[in-house]
């Protein structure tokens, strides 16, 4: 029997990668709806993997399950890593969206010449999952995607910041890409990649299982 992994998430874009990224491993992905959690966490941590640990430790309590939470962010070298953490919340507005976050970032760009040769701002992705079991314990993995801030949005697919963030390999922002290539080269997926040998050894999935 698959062993069950909470997704310690309510944030549908992310519950998707995550998702489509672990499919291949033997676990029953359980959602938050499907336990009727309702489940808000104040994310309080200043940095990724305490807002990651914050997030899987309440979730885990809550439902008795192991729970696979994440934390992440884009940094931008121009701005000393802004948004980082505060991703989520950037756009000092009520209720903002995912585009008054994109037009608040590129508003704070503007002053800020992109350098000579680049094609924007260089800029990275950061993510840090964390694994809590009911037990207590915590585990950690992190994965980190490099690419530009361009000035214009660009694709339909993904959410957040991946219409502006341009990859040069691809020659395509984020939202560009089809969902099978960002789910293989994202920070999110690299970190889920990262944490995959400490995902089979402690929810005792079989060691002739495949990974890719």
């Amino acid at each position: 029997m698959p062993t069950s992994l909470l997704i310690a998430t309510n944030n549908p874009g992310k519950r998707l990668e995550i998702q489509a990224i672990l499919a291949d491993l033997p676990l029953k992905l359980v959602l938050p709806v499907e336990l009727g959690l309702n489940l808000e966490v104040e994310e309080t941590g200043h940095t990724y993997q305490e807002n990651a640990v914050l997030k899987a430790v309440a979730f885990s309590r809550a439902s008795g399950l192991p729970s696979l939470a994440d934390d992440s962010g884009l940094e931008v070298d121009v701005l000393g890593g802004e948004p980082g953490v505060h991703s989520a919340r950037y756009a000092p507005i009520p209720n903002a969206t995912d585009a008054d976050r994109r037009h608040y970032l590129l508003e704070r760009l503007r002053p800020h010449p992109v350098p000579d040769g680049l094609p924007g701002w260089p800029a990275r992705f950061r993510c840090v999952v964390a694994l809590a079991l009911p037990a207590g314990e915590i585990y950690l993995a992190e994965g980190t995607c490099p690419g530009f801030i361009i000035t214009h949005e660009r694709g339909q697919h993904g959410f957040g910041y991946d219409p502006i963030f341009y990859l040069p390999d691809y020659n395509k922002t984020m939202a560009e890409l089809p969902p099978e290539v960002k789910n293989r080269i994202s920070h999110r997926a690299r970190a889920l990649q990262a944490a995959r040998p400490f995902l089979q050894r402690v929810l005792n999935l079989a060691p002739d299982d495949p990974l890719p």
